[in-house]
């Protein structure tokens, strides 16, 4: 991914702050996780004490008033890649359920603001709703990724996380077709109903009209992720001298703004602000 880096917990203050600086609301933390630390199980995405909570109460402790938003997904921590735990080959939904109900605590405890699951379980977003309940962390917003497609715009990140040499098979069980639309209203229905308090579309670019769907049928908070391959295509073209950066990075935003966006998360973030200010 041109222009990204990894940091480790030493460098993240200083990483973090020039975002702080240009007024970037919020923060999305995923984590690269050792493979001695990776097992079937994805038990790291439970320990209290590991990458992506220590970051949050290192980042909550020097900007309090940064959002941070955490991923809830076992892929970064199981060693064969996939979002949920194995059986027999298979995705066990209900088994999973309860390692990402657990995970969604103990980085809520740690101080992530919203939780975006972007696992694609089945009824995910009532059991996590229910495990925050229960721990008394009524506070925390949940992000569903409810329209998250099994695309192939996703593979410089999962190159980043290390989860793509390790993945048997694909994520086509548990994520979207490419070809579905109206699956994906049917997707946002029930997350809204087990209590999800916004919703993102990923990826973004290829699915405007999936954005623009959703926002005209819920009208609530919709975002786009707009993904590591959408971003390398850009960023590479950029470097290439075939695309103007001035003209396209913000044409590229102000398109899913126009679709219906709440907001976005995107690798552009930094460069965004930057040319938002100087404009």
């Amino acid at each position: 991914m041109p222009g990204q880096v990894r940091v480790t917990l030493n460098e993240l203050i200083d990483h973090v702050g020039k975002a702080v600086d240009l007024g970037i609301p919020a923060i999305a933390l995923f984590p690269a996780t050792a493979p001695d630390r990776k097992d079937s199980e994805g038990s790291e995405a439970t320990n209290p004490e590991n990458l992506v909570c220590r970051a949050a109460r290192l980042l909550k402790s020097t900007y309090p008033t940064l959002g941070l938003i955490g991923d809830v997904a076992l892929d970064p921590y199981t060693d064969h890649g996939h979002d949920g735990v194995l059986r027999n080959g298979l995705v066990a939904n209900d088994e999973s359920l309860e390692v990402l109900a657990r995970q969604a605590v103990v980085q809520a405890q740690a101080g992530i603001d919203t939780l975006a699951p972007s696992d694609m379980m089945d009824g995910r977003i009532g059991v996590l709703r229910a495990a925050l309940d229960s721990a008394s962390l009524t506070d925390v917003r949940l992000m569903s990724y409810a329209a998250k497609y099994a695309s192939g715009f996703y593979g410089p990140f999962r190159d980043a996380l290390g989860s793509s040499s390790a993945l048997k098979g694909d994520k086509r069980t548990y994520q979207m077709d490419p070809a579905n639309s109206d699956e994906a209203l049917r997707e946002v229905a029930l997350d809204l109903q087990e209590g999800a308090d916004m919703v993102m579309v990923k990826p973004g670019m290829p699915y405007l009209d999936i954005i623009q769907r959703v926002k005209a049928t819920f009208a609530v908070p919709t975002f786009a992720y707009q993904v590591s391959g959408e971003y390398s295509m850009i960023k590479g073209a950029i470097d290439n001298g075939w695309l103007d950066p001035d003209k396209v990075v913000l044409e590229s935003l102000m398109a899913f703004k126009r679709a219906g966006c709440s907001g976005v998360l995107t690798y552009f973030a930094i460069e965004a602000a930057e040319r938002l200010q100087r404009d």
